[in-house]
């Protein structure tokens, strides 16, 4: 292990199938803590802005907000086919477009909504890489387009 990583989580506007997975993933099956992988209260205190749902209109200012509070380095973790864009939930005039519009992001997990054993596997393997200096951006992986 390289250390532990604090998760603060947003929805933006999802249909709780997502959080309802995550947590499952706290649970004593799969139990994310083990890891070093918690979730915290405030962005102040995270390493990740795990984000949930489509992006709505009204959210879109305080992802911002959130993704501002967090110490450098930041990495943000799409969770879920609607944080990925595939707008499988609301209309466009609803939405604020794919987050990756709005922040960059690092961490990629699909699903509809993706298993608590997905969400367990990606959070851990993003603890084993290499975390980027102070400064010089999140660097977790690459970015598809």
């Amino acid at each position: 292990m390289r250390g532990s990583l604090a998760l603060r989580h947003v929805d933006a506007g999802s249909c709780n199938g997502c959080e309802h997975e995550l947590t499952a993933a706290t649970n004593p099956l799969y139990d994310l803590q083990q890891y070093g992988l918690n979730i915290v209260a405030s962005p102040r205190h995270a390493d990740v802005l795990l984000i949930t749902g489509a992006i709505t209109t009204r959210m879109a200012g305080p992802l911002r907000t959130a993704y501002a509070a967090m110490p450098e380095p930041r990495v943000v973790a799409a969770l879920g086919d609607c944080a990925l864009g595939c707008n499988l939930l609301g209309t466009q005039a609803e939405l604020a477009g794919p987050l990756e519009t709005i922040l960059p992001i690092d961490l990629r997990i699909p699903g509809c909504p993706p298993t608590p054993a997905a969400i367990a596997a990606a959070l851990t393997a993003a603890l084993q890489r290499p975390r980027p200096a102070e400064g010089s951006g999140p660097q977790l992986s690459p970015r598809r387009n």
